[in-house]
């Protein structure tokens, strides 16, 4: 995954979100980038998901414009899980399955597992076929959270995206999302963006964004 030159402004706005920013992440590497709020972080991935294209510079995968791709292409490679989980009405299959719709039974179990979400099912009343109410509002939200990583377990996806996947979670809970995350990052391509540098401590390398701007790279 690369961004080569990528400026991005939001309509009608003036000042851009990003500036000149060049980022190359290798195949298997796991790139963080910290920052404060507004310095840009989330944008990374809304122009990786293509929410947005750049306004200068491109981004690329595998060494192609990703605006070459098509977004069912480029998003069946790309896997995120974000600060706000999409969790839905349905049972606790249905939201596992919702990341691939083919999905076996068992694949969902195995997924669950890995995400550690198996272990609080087994207490629910009806188990997988437990329905988890508007927005998941039965479950808590380290439950939620642990539910979206099964469903990028299950996706596969070469390509990994974590927006600030810890926040709004208590210490307790958070390091019990931490250890499925460390599972889903293995082996893959993989952006993670936090404003905690005590969250990036796996990652191969972190760059610093300030103002949208890169002003600093390194390791922990």
């Amino acid at each position: 995954v690369t961004l080569q030159n990528v400026t991005f402004a939001y309509p009608d706005t003036e000042r851009p979100a990003l500036c000149a920013v060049d980022l190359r992440i290798d195949p298997g590497e796991k790139v963080a980038v910290v920052g404060a709020s507004g310095a840009g972080k989330t944008t990374l991935t809304k122009l990786l998901l293509r929410f947005y294209d750049p306004g200068e510079g491109r981004v690329t995968l595998d060494g192609r414009d990703i605006r070459d791709l098509s977004l069912s292409d480029l998003r069946r490679n790309v896997a995120a899980v974000l600060q706000e989980t999409l969790v839905f009405d349905g049972t606790i299959a249905d939201n596992i399955r919702w990341g691939r719709p083919d999905a076996t039974d068992d694949d969902i179990e195995r997924a669950a597992r890995a995400a550690d979400v198996h272990r609080f099912v087994q207490d629910l009343p009806d188990g997988y076929a437990t329905r988890v109410g508007q927005r998941g509002r039965l479950l808590s939200g380290g439950q939620r959270q642990r539910l979206a990583i099964a469903r990028a377990m299950i996706r596969d996806a070469p390509v990994l995206l974590l927006d600030e996947p810890t926040t709004g979670l208590d210490a307790e809970s958070s390091e019990r999302v931490l250890v499925p995350l460390r599972r889903l990052m293995a082996g893959r391509t993989t952006l993670m963006i936090s404003h905690n540098l005590l969250t990036v401590t796996d990652a191969d390398r972190i760059v610093f964004l300030d103002n949208g701007r890169i002003t600093a790279v390194g390791t922990h």
